[in-house]
């Protein structure tokens, strides 16, 4: 669904002539306005004891946000963007009403140990169904559009995915859900009050982070799409094959990604990819080659994949079971604000920012505006990254490895040394969970 589907919101939103402000409020706010989804899924899971029978109705939420995304802008022409932003938001208050209890639900039933190479095989998974749907839904534009009929171009791909998560939603309900621990009088105070952060001080220091860091990123990322198809007028097909280079490399690392950090931490590997991010969309700046603009794509699958792989094991590290539910919403509410922040400034920046610029009495045009939204979105990431990297700290028994040699390891394709990790991996009591280590323990590098 999210290959074939979600992938081109943005692109049916430039069909629609959507604007660039436009383009970022709907990468931004349906996400926002979802996401408070997630504290009354949290509150109605503490009530209910329920939790794969929300995640499961979330699903079939999202199953009438995409048919409504698909048939209802061409139904009312004269407002079509508008129609499609509150479409999109009901597709996204699906996800996000299952989110919080989805991550409790997995924390329950995944043992630590093994967290991160099983997290990396399901989105290795999932990557390469995204992968195939991306290029499916890509061949499918570019044909309608070929024969002038590009709505139903978009209706087809849209449809497809509708059938693809109603499949998913049946699967979802086959899922053993094992008791757990809920209150009967729950009440929103007693959910989010302030005993939920008491003794999570690394928590709160992480999710500070990762809130700055999405809206760094969501400065720049709604609008790669508007300036691949706009400034350097792409066809379907190239938008597909651009985006598709992303998902091929993730795919073919994310296993290598779980290992390293079921072995050596997620903390390390946040540093390395987060220090890498900030100078991915200055990349975009420098050339506008076809090729070139591919393999800055692969760059940032490569960057990205660790990134998110490791940030995800991070909160389930910081998180202990029984408040795993209200902490994740809470951390992922903060995510959908900061996110709708970057991407209006970037919007904003689209708008006011100047086409050329002077330096040293040179007057340089610059090829699109969008550059100055890269930048931009480059110099906060880096901020952020230096303000917050340095001080995160692993919560887990792990092994040492320099930075160096997790570069070395993650970028070198050959069989030999992934049988290596696996050998590794397999030694008992090379990792244990949180709850297993003594309080106030750290285990962090000197």
């Amino acid at each position: 669904m999210g290959g074939v589907s979600e992938s081109y919101f943005s692109a049916y939103a430039v069909f629609l002539k959507a604007s660039s402000p436009q383009i970022g409020l709907l990468a931004s706010l349906p996400p926002l306005l979802a996401s408070f989804s997630q504290l009354f899924a949290v509150w109605l899971g503490q009530v209910t004891g329920v939790r794969k029978g929300i995640i499961v109705l979330g699903a079939l939420i999202q199953v009438v946000g995409l048919l409504c995304v698909a048939l209802l802008p061409e139904l009312f022409p004269d407002s079509a963007f508008n129609v499609l932003l509150g479409c999109v938001v009901l597709y996204f208050i699906g996800p996000h009403l299952g989110s919080p209890l989805w991550g409790s639900l997995m924390g329950a039933i995944v043992p630590p140990q093994v967290r991160g190479q099983f997290f990396a095989r399901r989105t290795r998974l999932s990557s390469i169904a995204s992968f195939s749907a991306l290029i499916f839904g890509g061949l499918t534009l570019q044909l309608f559009d070929s024969l002038h009929w590009t709505y139903y171009g978009f209706v087809s791909i849209f449809l497809v995915g509708v059938t693809a998560r109603l499949i998913s939603a049946w699967h979802l309900g086959q899922i053993h859900d094992p008791p757990h621990v809920q209150s009967i009088e729950g009440t929103p105070d007693k959910t989010f009050g302030l005993h939920l952060f008491k003794g999570e001080k690394q928590f709160i220091r992480f999710s500070i982070f990762f809130t700055l860091m999405q809206l760094a990123v969501a400065i720049s990322g709604p609008f790669v799409v508007v300036y691949l198809l706009r400034d350097l007028n792409y066809t379907y097909i190239e938008l597909t094959f651009n985006t598709a280079a992303s998902v091929l490399v993730q795919f073919l690392v994310l296993n290598r990604w779980g290992r390293l950090a079921d072995l050596f931490g997620n903390r390390i590997i946040l540093r390395v990819t987060g220090f890498t991010i900030p100078f991915i969309p200055a990349l975009w700046t420098l050339s506008s080659d076809y090729w070139y603009l591919i393999l800055v794509q692969a760059i940032s699958g490569l960057v990205w994949s660790g990134y998110s792989l490791s940030a995800s094991n991070f909160v389930f590290d910081l998180t202990p079971q029984q408040k795993r539910a209200g902490l994740m919403a809470i951390h992922n509410v903060l995510s959908g604000i900061a996110v709708f922040l970057g991407a209006s400034l970037g919007g904003f920046l689209a708008l006011s920012l100047p086409t050329s610029i002077e330096l040293f009495s040179l007057d340089i045009a610059w090829l699109s505006v969008f550059y100055g939204v890269f930048l931009t979105s480059s110099l906060v990431r880096l901020l952020i990254a230096l303000a917050f990297l340095p001080r995160l700290k692993e919560v887990r028994s792990v092994r040492k490895m320099s930075y160096s040699g997790l570069i070395f390891r993650v970028t070198r394709f050959s069989p030999v040394s992934g049988l290596i990790f696996d050998i590794i991996g397999r030694r008992p009591g090379y990792n244990r969970s949180r709850d297993d280590e003594p309080e106030n323990q750290d285990f962090s590098d000197p």
